[in-house]
């Protein structure tokens, strides 16, 4: 049983001790879109559904819940970002080739269309970033013509 005690104040402890050391947080404004939205020119309708569903957790900014201020549960959430920020940063789209452009754009189709993305657990706090079947009609029909763009530069490579 004593040892069940020191478990539990150690425990407490290292939550305690959390608080105080937590993760770099996100926030490098949405001027490092605008590379990306100049060159994919999204309709006002699309624009609003990736900065609902995409933005957090694909761009350098992020808007924070409350709860993100407890660990550690801002750990959990800052390696999701990282997460997806490793997979597509659209904060980044002016660094990727034409190639990786392309390919990025055919993935947020397939994986908006198949439900994969955003993230259940996601949208389980964001209810605003599940998405109706007319966004996902939209953001594919965005994806189409955004990569019209890329056809001919590959076809040059």
């Amino acid at each position: 049983m004593k040892w069940i005690k020191r478990f539990l104040v150690l425990a407490l402890i290292v939550l305690v001790v959390m608080q105080f050391i937590r993760p770099d947080k996100n926030e490098g404004g949405y001027e490092s879109l605008a590379t990306f939205l100049a060159e994919t020119k999204p309709t006002p309708a699309v624009e609003a559904t990736l900065q609902s569903a995409c933005y957090d957790c694909h761009s350098n900014q992020t808007r924070y819940p409350w709860y993100n201020n407890i660990a550690p549960v801002s750990y959990w959430l800052d390696e999701h970002i990282l997460d997806g920020k490793k997979h597509l940063n659209f904060s980044e789209w002016g660094t990727y080739s034409v190639k990786r452009k392309d390919h990025k754009l055919e993935e947020v189709a397939e994986e908006v269309e198949k439900g994969v993305m955003p993230l259940d657990e996601y949208t389980w706090t964001h209810g605003e970033a599940k998405l109706s079947d007319q966004q996902i009609k939209e953001l594919i029909q965005w994806v189409s013509a955004a990569r019209l763009q890329y056809g001919p530069q590959l076809q040059a490579q």
